[in-house]
């Protein structure tokens, strides 16, 4: 039974030894990840998650017990340097206890959300490759035997302007990606330089088809663009490793991002049964954007909870199967 939002609410108040102890768990999630494992022997279902992108006002702990409570199978985790999860908010003693709360939640920690764009600049590109390695031992501290992607946007600009320094600077992070066995996944943005899948299809093929850099599917960022469902998930699928989702709904400003599901406008289940149908079997998670986060009066535990009334039935209607916690 699912719990009330009271009930909610009082429940809820030396780098070689790192790569030897992860290599081999990271490379099995990595390959798990992507949608490139189609063997129908391989794991079936998906996992439903929510992001802490939407629950900046609590503690992490707090907010890894309510996702649980509520329902869901998994948790993305904001680790931007402004989120209390960042990495230097996250001592080891705390990243123990964390791991610990996970588990004990049975929740799956599906990933860790950035923010960090790749930089022409020199330094800026070091200091970048330093954070994002930081945040790859984060995940491994917090989750030893699958570690989660890392997913991020890639910064404003045009396209033409920024393709080919994009492409430089994710060879190099392809290879921390490596080193560090972590998935580093780019999400194109309706306002970034890569704001389309075959954007980032682009990219990831100028690459060489790396294991270690895939992408985030979200369809909010296509909506009321001329780019189909089935045109966007076609020319995603073969390197998408993590799925956002959140309504997009036309304004007389444009358009404005609300909770998934709230427009009933989009058709989730065709979505679910496109993706499960070509083979992803990795995590579907809700995504808070801060068009809704920043409004006054947000609630974070009733996000969460209307997001998961809206969301969970459309997986059943799909015919697409949730791994169990």
């Amino acid at each position: 039974m699912r719990k009330t939002e009271q009930m909610l609410r009082e429940e809820a108040i030396d780098r070689r030894s790192f790569l030897r102890e992860s290599m081999t768990a990271g490379a099995a999630v990595a390959i798990a990840s992507t949608s490139q494992a189609r063997d129908e022997n391989a794991i079936e279902g998906v996992t439903f998650s929510f992001g802490t992108y939407g629950m900046k006002s609590m503690s992490t702990e707090d907010a890894i017990r309510t996702v649980a409570q509520i329902g869901y199978d998994g948790i993305e985790i904001a680790a931007r340097s402004d989120w209390d999860a960042a990495p230097a908010r996250m001592p080891q003693h705390r990243r123990d206890q964390v791991r610990t709360l996970l588990a004990d939640a049975g929740l799956r920690l599906t990933a860790l959300m950035e923010h960090l764009y790749p930089a022409e600049d020199k330094v800026e590109h070091e200091a970048g490759l330093v954070r994002l390695r930081e945040v790859a031992r984060l995940g491994h501290d917090l989750s030893q035997a699958t570690p989660p992607l890392i997913q991020t946007v890639l910064g404003g600009g045009t396209w033409d302007e920024q393709k080919n320094m994009l492409r430089d600077r994710l060879g190099d992070w392809d290879q921390l990606g490596a080193e560090t066995q972590t998935v580093i996944a780019i999400k194109p943005h309706r306002g970034g330089a890569m704001s389309k899948p075959s954007e980032a299809a682009w990219l990831i093929q100028q690459l060489g088809n790396p294991l270690w850099i895939r992408m985030v599917y979200d369809y909010s960022h296509y909506a009321f663009r001329d780019m189909s469902v089935a045109e966007t998930v076609e020319t995603a699928l073969p390197y998408t490793a993590h799925i956002a989702i959140k309504d997009t709904i036309q304004t007389d400003k444009g358009f404005q991002f609300v909770l998934p599901g709230a427009s009933n406008a989009f058709d989730y289940a065709d979505l679910f049964k496109r993706f499960y149908a070509g083979g992803y079997r990795a995590d579907i998670c809700c995504e808070v954007s801060g068009m809704v986060s920043n409004q006054a009066g947000y609630d974070p535990i009733a996000a969460a909870m209307t997001c998961y009334a809206n969301i969970a039935p459309q997986f059943e209607q799909a015919g697409v199967p949730r791994r169990s916690r």
